[in-house]
């Protein structure tokens, strides 16, 4: 049976646990990774592979920040099982290993808080995996998300990238463009995935593909 579900409701975290939960039924996954469908993959699949099989950790971004999008979004009502220090935000868009997988999954304390407690304009979906991880298994995370996105423009929206924005000098820049640490080394690949590009892009993201993806990792 189909389930809707909508942006920033609760009903998200609901979904994204089902999804998790079907995966681990097949024994042999052993990396998750949810994308929206305005996502691009950055990098060929084995090198993209490599990285999430050889990792030591697991991806979900978690900050804390004082401001009305963030702290402004706690409810006190959580308190004591999780205080105002201990909220966190950050992506929707995670990628974790099986064994945090389950423990997501298995979850049946603080998810029926944020059940109870982040709802409508809390955009739990920001918030539950962030606070989640970060109180319970941090060693186990990096702390920062491989899909990039771009936030320099306000609004409750990232940036959407359209056909004459796509260029290869743009891409080769999302692939080596940052700095960042993988197992314990710096890495200037920090990002496999990119969004939110739109659906007329597609033909010159194809064109650009073998002159990006595959010939220069």
């Amino acid at each position: 049976m189909m389930q809707q579900v909508r942006w920033g409701h609760v009903n998200m975290i609901e979904a994204e646990r089902r999804l998790l939960a079907n995966a681990l039924m097949d024994f042999s996954n052993q990396r998750f990774v949810l994308l929206s469908e305005a996502c691009i993959p950055l990098f060929n699949f084995s090198t993209i592979y490599a990285y999430l099989m050889n990792s030591t950790q697991s991806y979900i971004e978690a900050y804390d920040k004082d401001s009305p999008v963030a702290r402004g979004r706690y409810n006190e009502k959580m308190s004591p099982h999780i205080t105002i220090d201990q909220w966190r935000k950050g992506s929707q868009w995670f990628e974790m290993d099986r064994e945090l997988a389950l423990e997501v999954v298995s979850d049946q304390f603080y998810f029926p808080l944020f059940q109870s407690y982040c709802a409508n304009a809390c955009y739990s979906d920001e918030h539950y995996l962030p606070t989640f991880v970060t109180m319970k298994f941090t060693p186990k995370n990096s702390n920062r998300t491989l899909t990039w996105v771009d936030w320099s423009r306000p609004g409750i929206h990232p940036v959407t990238y359209l056909r004459p924005l796509v260029t290869v000098e743009f891409l080769k820049a999302l692939r080596h463009g940052s700095q960042c640490e993988y197992n314990g080394q710096s890495s200037n690949i920090c990002y496999l995935f990119a969004r939110k590009f739109s659906t007329d892009s597609l033909i010159r993201l194809l064109t650009f593909a073998p002159k990006v993806m595959y010939f220069n990792k």
